[in-house]
């Protein structure tokens, strides 16, 4: 009799735990972004690999959906080979330490894993470009309310370049969860 009482407490804790409740999230991290269409001082093509900084708030509304506001910051001038709309001709640009925020819709299929999808913009004192940008994010929570993640995104800046980045950051949650 103690044995079920015992069994029952625990399912019921476990229950609570896992009761799900909306907050917001704060993370930064620190990124490397890939450019393959980079140029070197010369013009001759180089594949960049330029430091950023991530700034993420985001807002879990549902066990498995949140939106939010991503923002890369790249902290380096560099030149790109900027492919435009009819894909034959081709423009070198320098780009300023552009600034990167994107509206996303994010999936969690699980507690560590985030799919994400959403549109911006890349914003540079030269020129600014509408981007799609695509990501996946593993998370990991730490005690508090504090979680380590590893990010990998894409964006697509159309009319424009390509780039790819990963990073590992550090969050904290508020208003629950």
């Amino acid at each position: 009799m103690v044995a079920l009482f015992y069994l029952i407490s625990i399912q019921a804790q476990e229950s609570e735990e896992k009761k799900f409740t909306p907050h917001h999230q704060i993370g930064i991290s620190i990124n490397h972004v890939h450019v393959f269409e980079g140029r070197d001082d010369e013009g001759n093509r180089e594949v960049l690999t330029l430091p950023a900084w991530g700034v993420d708030y985001t807002f879990q509304f549902h066990s498995n959906w949140a939106i939010g506001l991503h923002t890369d910051f790249i902290i380096e001038k560099f030149k790109v080979e900027k492919n435009l709309a009819n894909g034959e001709d081709k423009e070198t640009v320098e780009r300023s330490y552009p600034i990167a925020p994107a509206l996303m819709g994010i999936y969690k299929p699980n507690e560590h894993w985030s799919i994400l999808l959403g549109f911006g913009g890349e914003f540079a004192k030269e020129e600014d470009f509408f981007l799609t940008r695509a990501g996946l994010e593993y998370g990991y929570e730490l005690p508090k309310g504090w979680e380590v993640f590893g990010t990998f995104s894409y964006d697509f800046k159309w009319n424009a370049y390509d780039s790819w980045g990963i990073g590992l950051g550090i969050a904290k949650n508020f208003g629950g969860k």
